[in-house]
């Protein structure tokens, strides 16, 4: 099975055993030139099924994750970088969340939602793509987007990225970028590829001088929601 797809700007063939990708693809179909090929392999997804926690998934849901992981290699090279965070747009401005998994990134988009009603909508709740040029950070949806399936075909300038701990009273920080370079780059896909993990080093040290980076201590309240926005819109 094939089809061709637009993901941040970059048209690209997938071709495919099952069609659960292609059904997950299909608000992002286009009709242009693809840039480059992604093929998968039964190794792919037995390579797929052993990474995961869950061996019991279909065929197709593991295949998916070794297309976005193609996929991902794939962008390094024109700027563009996988990143593990919950990304939600106010205003037509996104902000980005990242913690280890069961943080409560989610939990806290949700209450950005519940607090801005309408004015808010969410960009991808779990792998959003990044684009950085000319010193601006783009951020994209995609249908890899979690659990709750929560993402738009959309591209949002990136205002800022916050990382995610618990607490009882909330507050947040600006931080400076060198301090948390780690706790960004483990949050992002790098390539076993030399030349194309180059690439994506430059891209983080890129995303951290064009996009402020906070330390966003909160509980599950909507007032965390608030304390976060006052932080990041500046």
């Amino acid at each position: 099975m094939d089809g061709v797809y637009k993901f941040a700007d970059k048209i690209v063939q997938i071709c495919t055993i099952c069609d659960y990708t292609h059904k997950m693809c299909k608000n992002y179909k286009s009709d242009g030139t693809p840039e480059f090929v992604i093929a998968t392999t039964e190794s792919d997804i037995e390579r797929e099924r052993e990474k995961s926690e869950v061996k019991n998934a279909p065929n197709g849901y593991f295949e998916s994750l070794a297309v976005y992981r193609q996929l991902a290699d794939g962008l390094s090279s024109a700027h563009r970088i996988l990143f593990h965070g919950s990304a939600i747009a106010v205003d037509n401005e996104a902000y980005l969340f990242t913690a280890p998994s069961g943080t409560g990134k989610s939990t806290h988009t949700a209450l950005w939602r519940e607090l801005f009603g309408e004015r808010a909508f969410m960009v991808n709740d779990d792998k959003p793509l990044i684009r950085i040029e000319n010193g601006v950070a783009t951020v994209y949806g995609t249908p890899w987007n979690g659990k709750h399936h929560l993402s738009r075909n959309v591209a949002i300038p990136l205002k800022g990225i916050a990382i995610l701990g618990r607490a009882e009273q909330n507050s947040i920080e600006r931080v400076d970028a060198n301090s948390v370079y780690i706790d960004i780059l483990r949050q992002t896909h790098l390539p076993k590829n030399p030349e194309q993990s180059q690439f994506v080093l430059q891209s983080v040290d890129d995303l951290l001088k064009a996009v402020p980076i906070y330390k966003l201590k909160c509980n599950m309240m909507i007032d965390a929601a608030q304390t976060a926005y006052n932080g990041m819109k500046g």
